[in-house]
């Protein structure tokens, strides 16, 4: 008897790796197919994970169009991607300021104008910020929403008639593990992404009927100089590297996960270690809890700078 199901059972688990590795690989070819040759728009293409993002996007076979405000910094990418080993289409770039609504609907002609359409959008710019609800003026609040929400919000509209047009289209917003869960000294910046979070989860409901794809991306932590380059409580620069920054994961790392996600066309993925992950369980089925610990954090973070 152990013998005749040993012999029946072996077949039926190899068939089913087999089967497995084959659903794996059509996977794989459909995402390839899906990224070769798309027009791929990136906001904050000079720096940080929209600098990676190109990257592994680029190596993909996708068109580029790269954005940002540091024009030489973007044609210093153009040139470092063609002269890489993978050569594809020479990426085309435009610059401009998303904090700056007046420059996004003259942006998105210009970007429309590089290949005609635009297959996949990623929202990647964005700004981080530190400190004290009580000593933040209402002007910085502003121009953390402004980059990380409204202008996104804005070129994201100004793109979307395109789209609509051809039937055909993909949005990618890169948002944060704080549009999920709100951390102390952080207000304006978790703001900004819970706003985002929102206002891609209706798009994405909306979107439906054109068969446009919207995928939302909440990393955790990432190794770039996000928090140097963060917005204090009276408009300065932070000009400090985070410890949870300096170890968090590499934005190489992070931006394969974000080509990985976006080829599969995944609507909503975290990519975050153990505890972030927890803590947004945590958020909705134990808040009371959840509260008391970011009390508890709020405590020792005052307690650290007062010391």
């Amino acid at each position: 008897m152990d013998f005749i199901t040993s012999t029946a059972i072996l077949p039926l688990l190899f068939g089913c790796l087999g089967v497995f590795g084959l659903f794996r690989l059509l996977q794989w070819i459909r995402m390839k197919a899906y990224l070769r040759k798309a027009v791929v728009v990136i906001t904050g293409a000079t720096s940080g994970l929209g600098k990676e993002c190109a990257k592994v996007f680029y190596a993909a076979g996708a068109k580029l169009v790269l954005c940002g405000r540091n024009g030489e910094a973007l044609e210093e990418l153009t040139r470092e991607l063609t002269t890489s080993a993978t050569k594809t289409h020479k990426p085309y770039t435009v610059t401009f300021d998303l904090a700056d609504p007046g420059a996004i609907v003259a942006a998105a002609a210009e970007i429309l104008q590089c290949f005609g359409h635009v297959d996949i959008l990623v929202n990647n710019a964005g700004i981080s910020y530190r400190g004290a609800i009580m000593d933040t003026t209402l002007d910085v609040d502003k121009r953390v929403m402004e980059t990380n929400y409204f202008g996104p919000v804005a070129l994201t509209k100004a793109l979307l008639p395109s789209m609509i047009g051809r039937r055909q289209g993909h949005v990618v917003a890169i948002s944060s593990v704080q549009g999920k869960i709100s951390v102390p000294f952080r207000s304006a910046y978790a703001a900004s992404k819970h706003a985002t979070q929102a206002f891609f989860d209706c798009l994405r409901a909306e979107m439906e009927q054109y068969e446009i794809e919207v995928t939302v991306i909440s990393p955790g932590y990432i190794h770039t100089n996000l928090s140097l380059n963060a917005v204090t409580a009276d408009g300065s620069r932070y000009g400090v590297m985070d410890k949870t920054t300096a170890q968090g994961r590499s934005p190489v790392e992070v931006a394969r996960d974000v080509l990985a996600a976006v080829g599969k066309k995944k609507k909503d993925v975290i990519l975050a270690d153990l505890l972030p992950s927890l803590a947004i369980y945590l958020r909705t089925l134990a808040p009371g809890l959840f509260f008391s610990l970011m009390a508890s954090r709020a405590r020792k973070e005052r307690k650290a700078k007062n010391s």
